[in-house]
């Protein structure tokens, strides 16, 4: 029987909110796709979920639907630009915000059955450290943080990377710099990032570029338009394509580790 293929799992997420992390998960998600990739999007804050209103698509099911037994995960999947497929959150849903640890992990195991349709799944994370955050950075295998140059975002992306390897032992992180004026501010930024981890931490940073500042983006953004289908030759738009060939390049899983985990089944010999 042949192992199915292993879907590679990125939660994008930095702390506090405001630092653009919506829009470079569906933006990577769109560069990924047009490079051949099935990408979904899960919009991963539960309880505020707007992914469906920055992309001005509309979604008649999501993932309180699920939840509740009213439709299966595949029932709420909604064409994005690009190609890209979105899985809403519900907005204004304080119930979402409190789900059990068993309810997540239904919701996680609930992705197993997309399995043969996906390459890529994209976990838009929400803002801060909830146990909901953390339970999806820790059911996916790749984490990478979108960090700004302002001391707020620093001390809070610092404060993620503090409780994932204090308390459940993630030791490897990507750092994208978000919003910075140059390649020199963004390595100048993931320094002074490194410089805080290294001297209390054990964990190993991967530095994976930088998104410029852009009007673009925030013209894209009222347009309700992701910036790489509104303007596909600004500035961001060519950072987002550099950074989908890294992620392209990314090893995929091979094993699971020993906790609740995205498609786990397809990491397990059969």
């Amino acid at each position: 029987m042949n192992k199915p293929h292993p879907v590679q799992v990125i939660a994008v997420s930095g702390g506090k909110g405001g630092v653009g992390k919506s829009n470079v998960s569906v933006n990577l998600a769109i560069a990924l796709a047009e490079k051949g990739r099935r990408v979904v999007v899960l919009d991963a804050d539960l309880g505020l979920g707007n992914l469906d209103v920055l992309l001005g698509v509309t979604a008649h099911k999501n993932l309180h639907d699920v939840l509740s037994g009213e439709c299966d995960l595949k029932d709420v999947l909604v064409d994005g630009p690009g190609g890209i497929k979105i899985v809403p959150a519900s907005s204004g849903t304080q119930r979402m915000t409190q789900l059990s640890p068993m309810e997540h992990a239904g919701l996680i195991n609930a992705f197993s059955e997309l399995g043969d349709q996906i390459d890529v799944l994209i976990v838009d994370t929400a803002a801060g450290i909830s146990e909901s955050v953390v339970s999806f950075l820790r059911a996916a295998q790749e984490l990478l943080l979108v960090v700004c140059d302002e001391p707020t975002s620093i001390t809070d992306v610092y404060a993620l990377i503090k409780l994932m390897n204090r308390d459940y032992g993630t030791d490897r992180f990507r750092v994208l710099a978000n919003q910075v004026r140059s390649e020199e501010e963004g390595k100048h930024l993931f320094e002074k990032l490194t410089r805080v981890t290294e001297r209390f931490l054990d964990v190993a940073l991967q530095y994976v570029g930088i998104l410029p500042y852009d009007e673009a983006v925030k013209k894209a953004v009222q347009r309700q338009r992701a910036v790489l289908e509104a303007y596909p030759r600004a500035k961001a738009s060519i950072a987002v394509r550099a950074l989908a060939d890294k992620v392209d390049s990314w090893p995929l899983p091979s094993s699971p580790r020993g906790h609740l985990e995205f498609f786990v089944e397809r990491l397990v010999e059969v």
